[in-house]
């Protein structure tokens, strides 16, 4: 198994932005080191190979009473120590600055030979000795370990470090705080699948976050509309089952008595309004697929549709121009042969009117009425499956409170929108609305 299937986003994104921080801070090192460090460490030693290339000669030159003078003068100011005797128990020097070869390259150049390094430990500090040439004889010149001050390497490697554990808590955290919205979303999805309402998530920080949250939002409000609407389609199905299959229990009861052809005509139409209904309640329930577009002359489409809804020839005028549409022409005409039936049933017997007209990229078909309308307050709830207003809209007329509720969940599957106004002199405005494509 791989590393990165056993870690979880939050350890890969702080150990990816740990390894680039490393290696950017590498390569900043390194050129530091190459191009300021180095040049400033061979300057320094050059320098200092020189002030002790010069104590050396200048010591050899002075009298000898004046000597030890010029000895504690060259310690209190340059730290520097001489003596005629090599050093007591000289060792190989142990240290491995880049400092203290340049040094030493510098003191072989300025010599003319190489010159002999030892380190000697004096009081538990190392000091480090070269031999120089003073005079006729050698001269030992050295300086302890604390003289060399500044140590580049040291301060890289520290700042690696320091750097490196800052980095590993700045991208924890960082990790973090970009991770814990998908853990707030990972553990409603869990809540969502076992069947529970989760919480709405924050639809904050970045864009892609927020506009995840958003969208998930979206989609618990409908899962808990589709859930809801579940219980109205089982609650109401039960409902209104019940009316019909007791007038059959009494039907066949007085049947069985003394058979009738009004009882068995009653029984047949029972039969067929519980038929409608579980075909209206299927219909809802499974929603509606995609059918492909086609062309179609509207005017033809509404001559069809009155032609076939029975009754409807003598009670609808159809108002339309010349407009043709490309769109799913049996969803299309599934609306509006319920509009058009709910308008004939409602319609007090009076004309419906069917128009149809375009304008601002739409095309707006109406079904228009002259019943008792619907008041402004209930234009929305009528929508609802099951849903009959108390007046002559209810279950006594006829009508199993699906119609609008199809219509509706037709309409929005293929992305138009239905809206119920006041027609003006009285009645009901059912208007549908279709986008109509851009004009080449």
């Amino acid at each position: 198994m791989r590393l990165s299937s056993r870690l979880s986003l939050t350890q890969q994104n702080a150990l990816l932005l740990l390894a680039f921080f490393i290696l950017f801070e590498l390569l900043v090192a390194s050129a530091i080191t190459y191009f300021l460090m180095l040049p400033m460490a061979r300057r320094s030693a050059a320098d200092l190979a020189g002030l002790m290339t010069l104590s050396a000669q200048t010591w050899s030159e002075l009298p000898p009473v004046t000597r030890p003078a010029f000895e504690i003068e060259l310690a209190r100011s340059h730290a520097l120590a001489l003596r005629a005797e090599p050093p007591h128990n000289p060792g190989p020097p142990s240290w491995r600055e880049p400092y203290l070869r340049f040094l030493v390259a510098s003191l072989s150049a300025r010599a003319g030979e190489p010159v002999t390094t030892s380190r000697e430990e004096i009081r538990g500090q190392e000091w480090f000795w070269a031999s120089l040439p003073a005079g006729d004889g050698r001269l030992s010149v050295g300086f302890p370990h604390s003289r060399i001050g500044p140590r580049p390497i040291h301060a890289v490697l520290a700042s690696l470090a320091g750097g490196t554990l800052l980095t590993l808590l700045a991208a924890w955290w960082l990790a973090r705080r970009t991770t814990r919205p998908l853990q707030r979303l990972q553990q409603a999805v869990t809540s969502l699948g076992r069947g529970q309402t989760p919480e709405r998530l924050p639809e904050t920080g970045p864009r892609e976050i927020a506009a995840l949250s958003r969208r998930f939002n979206e989609m618990t409000k409908q899962v808990e509309d589709l859930l809801a609407a579940r219980t109205v389609l089982l609650a109401g199905v039960s409902h209104d089952l019940r009316t019909p299959l007791a007038r059959l229990r009494l039907a066949v009861e007085m049947l069985v008595k003394k058979p009738s052809a009004e009882l068995a005509a009653q029984v047949e139409g029972d039969i067929e309004a519980m038929d409608r209904l579980i075909g209206d309640v299927l219909t809802l329930a499974r929603g509606f697929g995609h059918e492909g577009a086609r062309r179609v002359a509207l005017a033809d489409l509404l001559a069809d549709l009155v032609r076939s809804t029975p009754g409807a020839a003598d009670h609808v005028q159809i108002e339309v121009a010349d407009i043709t549409l490309e769109v799913p022409v049996g969803a299309l005409r599934r609306i509006l042969a319920n509009l058009l039936e709910n308008a004939l049933r409602y319609g007090g017997g009076r004309p419906v009117t069917l128009q149809a007209e375009t304008g601002n990229g739409l095309c707006r078909i109406g079904v228009l009425d002259r019943g008792p309308g619907i008041p402004a307050t209930k234009r929305e709830a009528v929508f609802r499956p099951f849903y009959r207003l108390e007046a002559s809209r209810n279950v006594g007329t006829g009508g199993s409170g699906l119609g609008l509720a199809i219509v509706r969940q037709l309409a929005a599957a293929q992305g138009w929108d239905v809206s119920l106004d006041a027609r003006p002199g009285g009645g009901l405005a059912v208007w549908l609305q279709i986008a109509l494509p851009p004009a080449p």
